[in-house]
């Protein structure tokens, strides 16, 4: 990776704003940071580029919260649909399709931020989650190995099942672990995970931990109905990001 024609304050400040968003509402850093790194890198680098930072996020909001067991027993065969259909698909991130894939993820995620802006509430049933679970992690998956991204059905998912503010942050730390991880291990099995400048990656940490800490003590200070407003109209900027990129 060529890192002088990119420049590390470029990468830099890109991490440093996906992880602040992350802070704040939980998510957005692959979106943010695929989103703006794809700018400069062809996106399987920007991937690669996003691995770790997403990594070690993704496990510190997942600790951080109030309940790891039972989030995990309950989410168990949505996180083993992750697996599957990011193993499955991650061959479309280093394809011609990935504009097509990153395009329908962009208005996917735009339609679901003028729903929830809408007040329009989604809810499910205690007992659909022992069938549904796995069928929106096989989705999940999918999406996942094919843009890089983890948001979706993943989060209208975990929305809809009742989980309190920082429940769902947990639960989103856990999906957003097992995503990245999966996606990893894509890239590594297709032999298409370039190598990463050592210095690179501890930038791209280092500015994702610092916006983090930064969103976490914002998140801790907003009000529930706020929270849902910035969560909503953050998803909604970042689909119409994606979509108008890929059209322009």
């Amino acid at each position: 990776m060529d890192v002088a024609s990119h420049g590390w304050l470029f990468v830099g400040a890109v991490f440093l704003l996906a992880g602040l968003v992350k802070g704040v509402i939980g998510m957005g850093l692959p979106t943010i940071a695929m989103g703006l790194l794809s700018l400069a890198l062809p996106p399987v680098e920007a991937a690669a580029l996003l691995v770790i930072p997403s990594l070690v996020t993704n496990v510190w909001q997942l600790f951080a919260g109030p309940a790891f067991g039972a989030l995990t027993l309950r989410l168990a065969g949505m996180m083993a649909g992750v697996v599957v259909g990011t193993l499955v698909s991650s061959g479309v991130l280093v394809s011609a399709a990935v504009g097509t894939a990153t395009l329908a993820l962009g208005v996917a995620l735009t339609m679901y931020a003028v729903l929830g802006l809408s007040g329009s509430k989604f809810s499910l049933r205690r007992q659909h989650e022992t069938w549904l679970s796995p069928v929106i992690g096989l989705a999940t998956g999918v999406v996942t190995g094919a843009t890089g991204v983890f948001v979706l059905p993943a989060v209208p998912y975990l929305q809809a099942i009742g989980l309190e503010k920082d429940e769902l942050v947990q639960a989103l730390g856990l999906s957003f672990t097992v995503s990245t991880l999966a996606l990893a291990a894509g890239l590594l099995l297709g032999d298409t995970l370039p190598g990463l400048s050592v210095w690179l990656s501890l930038l791209s940490l280092a500015s994702a931990l610092g916006g983090m800490a930064l969103g976490q003590v914002i998140r801790h200070r907003i009000a529930p109905q706020t929270f849902r407003m910035v969560f909503f109209v953050s998803l909604l900027v970042l689909g119409t990001y994606l979509a108008l990129r890929q059209l322009a």
